[in-house]
C-alpha cells in the first residue's frame, strides 16, 4: 500500500483556506480517501448520526506526480483528525521557500519511541530557505477491503440528488435567519417547493416562528405557483404545495442545519436546498465555477446530507 504525491499550488490554497476550515467546522474527524481518479475528505459516511458531508477533488486539482497503489482496487483510505491535518499543512506553508519543489505527502509507517509496533503516518516534506520540514500527522490504520467497499457504496448513495432544488441567493441573511431560530427551538422544519420557495419553521408549545425565500431559482423539477395562492400564508400555502405533490417537508436538527452552514467556510459560489424523495434527507450542495467564468467547476464536487427526524411529507 503507497501513496505519494506533491500538492498543486491552488490545491494546497483550497485545502488549506476554504476545505479543512469547513471540514474542522463539521467534525472534529474526517476520512481521507485517495482513488485513481479522486481525493476525498468524508464526513460521517459510514455511520454514527448527525450530518454527512463529502468534499470530492479531481486528483490533478490538488496533487500533480501522484502516486495510489493498494490490493483494495488502488484505493485507500483512513480517519484523521481534520484540526492535526490543518496545523501540519499550515506549518510546512509557512516555511516553504518559492521556487523550492512542491510540497510532498505521503504514507508512511514509522516506529515511535518506546513503541515496538510500527505507527501509520500521513508525512508532509518540504525545504525552507535554511532548512527541511517533515511533519508528521498520527492517522488510523488504513481501512479494510470491506471498510472500503462500506464506504464506497455509501458515497455511491449520497450522490442521488434530489429531483428540486433552489438556491439560495444570500447564505449571510439564511446563518442570520437561523441563528435567530435556534434560540426558539432545536427542532426545524424545512420545506421546498418546486415554485421556487424555501420555508424554515420552528414551532414550540408556546409559538410558531418562521421565514421563507420566494421565487429562488429552481434546478429539476418545477411548476408554477397557483395564481390564487398569493395572498395566503406561508405555512398554508406550503401545506398545499405538499398536498398537491408540488413540495416536500422534513423535519431536522437545528444542530445539524448550523453545522452544515460552517460549510460556507469552503466559499462556495452558489448554494443550493433540496429534499430527497421520500423525504429521506435534507440535502445541501455547493457550486464552485471556474475562476473567471460562470461556468460549473465539475472537478470540485462539495455537498452535506441532514438526517431527518420525521419521515417527511
Amino acid at each position: 500500500m503507497k501513496f505519494k504525491a506533491f500538492f498543486t499550488d491552488d490545491g494546497i490554497s483550497l485545502l488549506d483556506k476554504r476545505f479543512l476550515p469547513a471540514m474542522d467546522k463539521v467534525g472534529r474527524v474526517c476520512h481521507v480517501f485517495f482513488t485513481p481518479t479522486h481525493a476525498m475528505l468524508l464526513h460521517n459516511l459510514l455511520g454514527g448520526g448527525g450530518p454527512q458531508c463529502v468534499a470530492q477533488f479531481a486528483k490533478d486539482l490538488l496533487f500533480r506526480e501522484y502516486n495510489v497503489s493498494s490490493r483494495n482496487g488502488n484505493q485507500i483510505a483512513f480517519s484523521v483528525e481534520v484540526a492535526l491535518l490543518h496545523r501540519a499543512l499550515r506549518s510546512v506553508l509557512a516555511v516553504h521557500a518559492q521556487p523550492a519543489p512542491a510540497i510532498q505527502v505521503k504514507l508512511v509507517n514509522k516506529l515511535p519511541a518506546g513503541s515496538r509496533t510500527a505507527t501509520p503516518f500521513l508525512t508532509f516534506e518540504t525545504k525552507g530557505a535554511r532548512a527541511a520540514v517533515v511533519q508528521d500527522v498520527p492517522i488510523s490504520r488504513p481501512l479494510s477491503r470491506s471498510d472500503i467497499e462500506r464506504l464506497q457504496a455509501a458515497l455511491d448513495a449520497a450522490k442521488d440528488l434530489p429531483q428540486t432544488l433552489v438556491q439560495v441567493p444570500d447564505l449571510p441573511q439564511l446563518q442570520s435567519l437561523v441563528d435567530r431560530l435556534k434560540n426558539v427551538g432545536d427542532l426545524l422544519t424545512v420545506a421546498v417547493t418546486q415554485y421556487g420557495d424555501l420555508h424554515l419553521q420552528v414551532s414550540t408549545s408556546l409559538v410558531t416562528v418562521g421565514s421563507e425565500f420566494r421565487k429562488l431559482r429552481v434546478i429539476g423539477d418545477r411548476a408554477n405557483a397557483p395564481v390564487g395562492d398569493q395572498n395566503l400564508t406561508s405555512s398554508t400555502r406550503m401545506d398545499m404545495a405538499v398536498e398537491r405533490g408540488e413540495a416536500l417537508s422534513v423535519q431536522v436538527n437545528m444542530k445539524h442545519l448550523v453545522k452544515s452552514l460552517h460549510c460556507h467556510l469552503a466559499k462556495p459560489d452558489c448554494t443550493f436546498y433540496g429534499i430527497a424523495p421520500g423525504g429521506a434527507c435534507l440535502t445541501v450542495v455547493f457550486q464552485y465555477f471556474i475562476p473567471g467564468t460562470r461556468l460549473a467547476d465539475k472537478s470540485i464536487s462539495f455537498y452535506c446530507r441532514l438526517p431527518v427526524l420525521d419521515p417527511g411529507s
